[in-house]
């Protein structure tokens, strides 16, 4: 098993929940699950320890997102999710955020309200896999070998999505308008 990396995770991949269902609900009921199979995942750990926290968290955050979305609506089940998987999404107007980063001076932020608008855009114009990737590696912050494990494929088929996914965005911001500039 490799050494744990130092490099500081995104902790802002849990989407909203629903009402009454909070991220520290999420993340206690996590806690609990983790302590209950952390012996069974150390017997025989089949990913790093962060994808199997990440799943952990993703499959409680699903079931209580579940149990939440039952007890108030029961057709609200029936949505069919464009993930394969319990793992937490991150929405394109997170993605965008973090693919533009930081400003501070009130100009800069409203252009970069009006840049994050146009990512946002063209990143809900992708592919549902295309964004995933994207998410898995900016949003996430996972790894070409951590993003292919979580898709179940080879590293340099996750490297090829990434890229293709990348030029896929740029194409899609190109052909809006203002293009690239100010990207």
């Amino acid at each position: 098993m490799p050494a744990p990396e130092t490099r500081t995770r995104s902790t802002t991949s849990l989407p909203a929940t629903a009402p009454g269902c909070g991220a520290s609900d999420v993340i206690q009921e996590a806690f609990l699950e983790i302590a209950e199979r952390l012996e069974e995942y150390l017997r025989h750990p089949k990913v790093p320890l962060f994808l199997w926290l990440r799943l952990v968290v993703g499959e409680q955050l699903a079931t209580l997102h579940r149990h939440h979305l039952g007890v108030q609506m029961r057709d609200a089940g029936r949505e069919v999710s464009i993930y394969r998987e319990a793992l937490p999404a991150a929405s394109s107007a997170a993605l965008a955020a973090q693919l533009l980063g930081r400003h501070t001076s009130p100009t800069e932020a409203a252009v970069r309200a009006e840049r994050m608008l146009r990512v946002q855009e063209a990143i809900n114009a992708l592919e549902p896999l295309d964004r995933e990737i994207l998410a898995l590696r900016h949003f996430e912050q996972l790894s070409r070998a951590e993003a292919a494990q979580v898709l179940g494929i080879e590293p340099a088929a996750a490297a090829k999505r990434y890229v293709r996914a990348l030029k896929r965005l740029k194409d899609a911001l190109a052909g809006m308008p203002g293009g690239l500039e100010g990207l």
